[in-house]
Parts: structure tokens; sequence; C-alpha cells
């Protein structure tokens, strides 16, 4: 069983919210400043329609970004982070929980079950990983229901990966039920949606 460190810093004038975005995104600043817009647009989105935020916990790259997006226009975001990258992805201080955890194991499964949905942001390794597991959990019945996975871009970032996947369906290894699992979206409301439906 994971060990879990959990700081709390709940303010009077902050209701929880009744649903939850897990949201996957880089450590790294990246090349593209876009990517930062959509992230902080998503984040006062997500505050202002009562979404809390679940994430990686860091507060350096575009997962400080939506974190502090978040928080500025009043929202709520717990960071699950593993001790070993407390440091290194510098752990943001001003969440409003802070989940610190034995392993990646323990975050993605703490995420997972936090988590009514998921939205991957431009990211690298880590981030492909969790899309992919958290896509796979709903595929085998893992998750408390079903929870799809979006991919969020407006610059053509996960393009390229869509085609994969529909390639990889037309050759018969994931089937076209399983393959809507992950779909690719272009607005913060479409994110959303997937939230009030």
């Amino acid at each position: 069983m994971a060990t879990v460190v959990k700081v709390e810093k709940r303010t009077a004038d902050r209701k929880e919210p009744d649903r939850w975005l897990g949201v996957f995104c880089g450590s790294y600043r990246g090349h593209d400043h876009e990517v930062h817009l959509l992230a902080a647009e998503l984040g006062a989105a997500m505050a202002r329609a009562g979404v809390g935020l679940v994430y990686g916990g860091g507060g350096i790259g575009v997962m400080g970004t939506i974190a502090d997006a978040t928080l500025t226009a009043g929202g709520h975001a717990v960071g699950v982070v593993p001790t070993h990258l407390m440091e290194t992805e510098m752990a943001h201080r001003d969440l409003s929980e802070l989940l610190v955890v034995n392993s990646m194991h323990d975050r993605k499964r703490t995420m997972y079950d936090r988590s009514d949905a998921f939205c991957a942001l431009p990211g690298g390794l880590g981030t492909l990983e969790e899309l992919f597991e958290a896509a796979t959990w709903t595929r085998l019945g893992l998750h408390d229901k079903p929870k799809p996975v979006l991919l969020l871009d407006t610059n053509g970032f996960w393009a390229d990966l869509g085609c994969f996947l529909d390639k990889v369906t037309a050759a018969g290894f994931i089937k076209p039920d399983d393959r809507a699992i992950i779909s690719r979206v272009g607005t913060v409301a479409e994110v959303l949606a997937v939230l009030d439906g």
C-alpha cells in the first residue's frame, strides 16, 4: 500500500469540486509559448466551471502553468508527486492539496482514482505513458467507470499521434470502440463538455 503524505491548504472561499479532470502535461517548458497559453486557458476555465485539477504536482513547465492558472482563477488544484521527484519537478508549494507518494505507480493510481476524465496537453515521454495507461485502464475496466482521454492542442501537436492510432486500429490491433477512448480536441470547451456529459 502506498504511503501518502498530504499537505492541504483549504480556504473558506473555495468550494470542493464535484468533478475532477486529470491533466497530463510536461514538466518542461517546451519551445511553443502557445502551449502555455492553452494550459492557462484550460486552468482558468476549469476553475470557473467548478472543475478541480488533478495533475503531477510540478511547479515548473506546462505543469506549473496550468496549476498557477487554476489557482489564480480561484480553483482547486491537487498535485500528486512521488518522493523522488519532489526536487527535479520542483513540487508546487501553493496547491490546494499536495500528495507526496512513494512511486510513479502510486502517483498514477492516485491521479486515476481522483479523476473523472483525462486531458493531455503537450508533453514528453511521461505524458505519453500516462495517457496510454489511463486509456488502457478504461479498456480493461480498471477505473471505477469509463474515463475518456482527450488530447488537447490548437497547433497540431497531437495530429500525428491520432493518425498513428487510426493506423493501428485499421490494422486490427485496436477495436474501434477502444480507439474512441482517446480523442483529439481543439478547444477547452470541448474538454469541459466531456465532464458535463
